[in-house]
C-alpha cells in the first residue's frame, strides 16, 4: 500500500504543478454547462409557417389569427394562392405550409370534417416533426373550441363532454435546462476525465520520466490504480462543481440522494478512466491520444442518449449504447436529480457499469507495457 500511496502522491504533485488543469476543473466545465444547457435544447422555436387560406371564412380568420398567437410560429406569409406558398418552402423561407380549403365554414357547420393540409420543409427532421406536432395540437384546440359553441341539444339533457387534462412529471414547466443540464454534466464529468487520463501516460512518455518508474519493481497493476485515484478525485471535483453551478444557475431540481449519485460517479469514473489509461498505453504521442479519444468521445456523444431518445434509436444502435459508459451516467444523473431515483431505479446500470470498469482496467493492466 505504501507503494500505490507514493504513486498516488506523485501523480497529484504533477497535477497540481499542471497549470491548465486547475482552469479545466473549474472555469471550463462551468462555461460548458451554460453554454450547451442553452444552446442544446430539444425545444423548437421561431417555426416560420406560410397560410394558404382559399376561403375568407370567419372561421379561418380564426384559425389563422389563433396560429399566429403562438409564440413558437412566425407567419411569413398569408396568401390564397398554393403556388406562391410552395416557393417560399422552395426557398426555405418557410418551414411549414398550412392550407385551409375553400367551403371550410360550410363543410364544418354541416359536420362534414374538412380536411385541412399541412405541408413540412422535412430537411430539419426536428423541426418538420416537432413543428408539425405543435400545428396539429393547434388545429385540435380550436376544433373543440368551435364545436362547444355551435353544437346544441334543443331538448333533452344535455350531453356531457370528455375533459382531457395533461401533466408533465418531473419537469412540469417543460424547462429545457433541467433536462438537459444533468446530461450534459454528466457528459462533461465522463469526457474531461477520459482526455485528461489518456494524456497523461503519453506525457511521462515524452518527458522521458516514465523510464524511472519502469526500472523499478512496481506492478502494473499498482503503477494503473496510483494512476486512476488521481484523478478519479479530479472527475468527482469536476461533478461537485458542475453541480454547484447548475443549482446556482439552473436552480436544476434535486429530488434524489446526492450520495447515490456521487457514488454511481466513481464506478463510471473508474470505467471511462480505465478507457482513457488504456488509449493511452497504445498512443506513442499526446496528439494521437487526443485523436484517439476523440473518436471515442465522438461515438459515445452521438449514441448516448443526451440529444436523441436511445428508444428511437435502431435495434442494434440500442445495443451498442450498453458498453457506453457516458449514456449510462446520463441516465442515472436525470432519474436521481429529477425523479429522485434510488439504488432500485439504477440497478441496470451500476451491473452494466461495473462490468465495463472491470474490462477497461483490466485491459489497461495487461497493455501497459512495463520494460525494464
Amino acid at each position: 500500500m505504501k507503494i500505490i500511496g507514493y504513486l498516488i502522491q506523485k501523480e497529484f504533485i504533477q497535477i497540481l504543478r499542471n497549470k491548465a488543469i486547475l482552469p479545466m476543473m473549474t472555469i471550463l466545465p462551468i462555461i460548458q454547462l451554460i453554454v450547451l444547457s442553452n444552446a442544446a435544447s430539444n425545444e423548437v422555436k421561431n417555426i416560420n409557417l406560410v397560410i394558404v387560406d382559399q376561403d375568407f371564412s370567419e372561421y379561418s380568420r380564426l384559425l389563422t389569427s389563433k396560429v399566429n398567437s403562438n409564440e413558437r410560429f412566425t407567419l411569413k406569409l398569408a396568401t390564397n394562392n398554393q403556388n406562391e406558398a410552395m416557393e417560399a418552402i422552395q426557398a426555405n423561407e418557410a418551414d411549414i405550409i398550412l392550407t385551409i380549403p375553400a367551403k371550410f365554414e360550410r363543410d364544418f357547420l354541416k359536420a362534414q370534417s374538412p380536411a385541412l393540409q399541412i405541408l413540412v420543409n422535412a430537411i430539419n427532421g426536428q423541426q418538420a416533426t416537432v413543428g408539425a406536432g405543435y400545428l396539429t395540437n393547434i388545429i385540435g384546440s380550436f376544433n373543440q373550441d368551435i364545436s362547444s359553441e355551435i353544437i346544441r341539444i334543443p331538448e333533452g339533457p344535455r350531453i356531457g363532454s370528455i375533459s382531457l387534462e395533461s401533466r408533465n412529471w418531473y419537469n412540469p414547466e417543460i424547462e429545457y435546462s433541467h433536462f438537459m443540464a444533468p446530461g450534459i454534466l454528466a457528459e462533461l464529468t465522463a469526457l474531461l476525465t477520459i482526455v485528461l487520463s489518456a494524456m497523461n501516460v503519453v506525457r511521462e512518455r515524452e518527458l522521458g520520466t516514465i523510464e524511472q518508474i519502469n526500472v523499478t519493481p512496481i506492478q502494473k497493476w499498482q503503477f494503473i490504480l496510483g494512476k486512476l485515484v488521481p484523478f478519479l478525485c479530479v472527475g468527482l471535483v469536476l461533478l461537485t462543481v458542475g453541480l454547484i453551478a447548475s443549482k446556482l444557475i439552473f436552480d436544476i431540481p434535486m429530488l434524489g440522494n446526492l450520495g447515490i449519485l456521487f457514488g454511481y460517479a466513481v464506478i463510471n469514473l473508474i470505467a471511462v478512466l480505465g478507457l482513457g489509461l488504456l488509449i493511452s498505453n497504445f498512443a506513442d504521442t499526446q496528439q494521437q491520444a487526443i485523436f484517439v479519444a476523440f473518436f471515442f468521445i465522438l461515438i459515445f456523444v452521438l449514441m448516448c442518449g443526451l440529444f436523441t431518445p436511445i428508444d428511437s434509436m435502431p435495434k442494434w444502435a440500442q445495443i451498442l449504447t450498453i458498453p457506453n459508459p457516458l449514456a449510462h451516467f446520463i441516465s442515472v444523473s436525470r432519474k436521481v436529480l429529477m425523479k429522485g431515483g434510488g439504488l432500485l431505479d439504477i440497478r441496470k446500470e451500476i451491473i452494466y457499469t461495473i462490468f465495463l470498469a472491470i474490462i477497461f482496467n483490466s485491459l489497461a493492466i495487461w497493455s501497459y507495457k512495463k520494460q525494464s
